[in-house]
């Protein structure tokens, strides 16, 4: 009788405890699917904090940063990181300082890893100058290294092996054209780590557009990942959301792998805050007449973009670049941010409706 009663009170023990832990998600993040990636990049983040900037939920009040994108329904958060930027911002020390804030808070932590000083993007890929001069097995055993102390000690939830690698990475080693043994060797090297410390971390490969990216993710198609990524801004990939679902279904089918738009933005204004040159400025840069530079413009880009990775096979989200590029130098800095008309918070660093979109009831 002793030990029935027993497993009894185990049995309601556990339940009351789970259902606690469910009620405690739904709360942290209202109305969100966790299984749905609802990301916003807030790489820059660490540097504006060290300017005591001022934000304000949708609602007007005063509220810490963190906790605005978290009660909007964000539930991950992408990071950059370089081996050894010239700035003190990006590096080893920063991300992980805030990626542990950032996990404590209940944020998942996707790092897209540069394996480089600088921004990797399809025009650079520059390998670090500590690495510059190896040889290609040195340089191999380097990404391997680095990579096994990134897992280790930072432990992301999903983990990009390069950013927007359309040409390789880790010139000239690892160009994919003119050295593809060698950049399927550096990768390959990088995800194996993965694989081996921190096997339940997805892996991202990152393409920047669709143009050319069927012929990509076939040159990657033996690479052990997870999920393909894609950078879509109208501005340089094209105004056709329909011709952007359409070539994501094919790449999520044909590959057999899911998928997420790991880049994008939209202006809610063409004006600027700050006298730093902004990317975004005119109507020809915009999808019209559909998705004006408004506020409501931009929410109805991004619930467009949430709509297609909801219906699409194997979507599994979105992350929205620059979240938090205000112009957080003053309005007369002409160095700070080229994107401030494209941020998630207008230019009285108010949380704008668009912010609300990316998360997935």
């Amino acid at each position: 009788m002793i030990k029935q009663f027993r497993s009894i009170a185990i049995f309601i023990f556990t339940w009351i405890c789970l259902t606690a832990c469910r009620q405690e998600q739904v709360d942290d993040f209202p109305n969100g699917n966790l299984d749905f990636v609802s990301a916003v990049d807030i790489s820059n983040f660490p540097e504006i904090d060290e300017t005591n900037a001022v934000f304000l939920d949708i609602n007007g009040n005063q509220k810490d940063f963190l906790d605005i994108i978290k009660s909007s329904g964000v539930n991950t958060v992408r990071l950059r990181i370089w081996v050894n930027p010239t700035s003190q911002h990006s590096g080893f020390n920063e991300v992980k300082e805030f990626s542990t804030k950032l996990r404590s808070m209940g944020f998942k932590i996707w790092l897209t890893v540069h394996y480089s000083d600088t921004w990797a993007d399809p025009a650079h890929q520059i390998t670090p100058l500590a690495w510059k001069n190896l040889d290609f097995q040195s340089l191999q055993k380097e990404v391997s290294e680095y990579t096994l102390r990134i897992v280790t000690e930072i432990k992301p939830d999903y983990i990009q092996i390069g950013n927007e690698i359309n040409p390789g990475f880790l010139h000239p080693q690892g160009n994919i054209v003119e050295q593809y043994s060698n950049f399927i060797a550096l990768m390959t090297s990088a995800i194996n780590v993965v694989r081996k410390e921190t096997p339940k971390a997805k892996i991202i490969i990152h393409y920047a557009g669709i143009e050319g990216a069927a012929w990509f993710f076939n040159q990657v198609a033996l690479l052990d990942y997870d999920m393909i990524g894609i950078s879509y801004y109208p501005i340089w990939h094209g105004k056709s959301l329909n011709n952007l679902k359409n070539e994501l279904t094919t790449l999520a089918l044909t590959h057999n792998k899911e998928i997420v738009i790991a880049e994008t933005a939209y202006p809610f204004t063409l004006e600027w805050n700050d006298w730093t040159n902004n990317i975004v400025g005119e109507e020809e840069q915009l999808i019209l007449p559909g998705f004006p530079a408004s506020t409501e413009g931009q929410r109805a880009f991004i619930q467009s973009l949430r709509n297609m990775m909801e219906e699409i096979p194997n979507g599994k989200g979105l992350c929205y670049w620059g979240a938090e590029l205000i112009a957080w130098k003053g309005n007369q800095a002409n160095n700070a941010s080229p994107w401030e008309n494209q941020a998630l918070f207008n230019f009285q660093n108010q949380a704008l409706p668009a912010m609300g979109e990316l998360k997935k009831d």
